[in-house]
């Protein structure tokens, strides 16, 4: 299929483009040029913020894959472009549109919190459905793995490599919930040849909760420490944003979906186990950074030392 993909040279598009390549998709890759590509693909430079998107013009696709888009205006700009998909529009999106509820794990179709900073992603999924171009959305919690441009992984590993201690909200009991960025490829992959997936949103990540407690030790196992030797610093974040991630790399309230739907359209499960895949991103990309410098300034503000 010929296909054309926002992003495509880091991280989740990264991992979808090795995906399809394998598939034999015929690939088109619309990036600002900064990371290495493969060699089989047709590469666009440009921002799509800028004017440099016209260079879609009269291009045609039978999918398109938007793996970069945060608001609607940039979605609607594409289609306008290149008009709509022939086959699919597969959209990445984010479970951090769900609004907080007493009600654990979160459904595709609970309420959706108007103030999240992702609502740009609810409202391009909105659109999508009511422009009825066949399309399929995925709502991820955390994504991890190797390449990982957001500090989730690696803010654990920093502390447990250096010996340092880690600030923990409360009790430590908190649940989250994080997805291996090559589990989400291989969903979006799959969904492309799969009818069930048209016009669906998915909550698409690991198959279980972790506590923050947990995810120490299994970040711990990882590094090769002996996991009751990590000293965790309790403090109360009374006071401070809970979805902030200066302070903390995760959410401070429980964040946990139901992926029993994208298990049974696509009969897809995920792969990595959490320490599978915190084993990966500590191996594959962790160790590779060599000579780099920590900032733990807002843990001695936070914890006192």
């Amino acid at each position: 299929m010929k296909t054309l993909v926002l992003g495509g040279s880091r991280f989740v598009g990264k991992a979808l483009v090795e995906k399809l390549i394998k598939k034999g998709f015929e690939l088109t890759l619309f990036t600002r040029g900064k990371n290495p590509l493969p060699k089989n693909v047709l590469h666009i430079e440009g921002d799509r913020n800028t004017d440099a998107i016209n260079k879609l013009k009269g291009m045609k696709f039978d999918v398109i894959i938007d793996s970069s888009g945060r608001n609607l205006d940039q979605t609607k700009k594409i289609i306008d472009i290149t008009g709509p998909p022939l086959y699919r529009f597969l959209y990445v999106s984010s479970a951090g549109i769900y609004k907080d509820c007493f009600t654990w794990p979160l459904k595709e179709g609970d309420e959706i919190d108007q103030y999240s900073r992702h609502i740009g992603k609810a409202h391009t999924e909105e659109w999508l459905r009511l422009s009825k171009i066949p399309f399929t959305s995925f709502r991820p919690t955390y994504i991890y793995g190797p390449g990982n441009y957001n500090p989730i992984e690696e803010w654990f590993f920093d502390r447990i490599t250096n010996n340092r201690p880690i600030p923990l909200p409360l009790d430590g009991n908190t649940i989250t919930q994080l997805g291996h960025v090559k589990d989400l490829a291989e969903a979006m992959a799959i969904s492309i040849e799969n009818e069930n997936a048209i016009n669906k949103i998915y909550n698409c990540s690991g198959k279980n909760g972790i506590t923050f407690k947990g995810l120490i030790q299994a970040a711990s196992i990882v590094c090769g420490r002996d996991p009751e030797e990590v000293h965790l610093v309790s403090y109360d974040p009374a006071g401070v944003d809970k979805k902030a991630r200066k302070i903390f790399p995760l959410r401070i309230n429980h964040f946990l979906t139901d992926i029993s739907l994208i298990e049974k359209d696509l009969n897809w499960s995920p792969k990595y186990t959490l320490l599978q895949g915190l084993e990966d991103s500590f191996r594959n990309d962790y160790q590779r950074k060599s000579n780099r410098e920590v900032d733990f300034s807002l843990d001695i503000n936070l914890i006192g030392f």
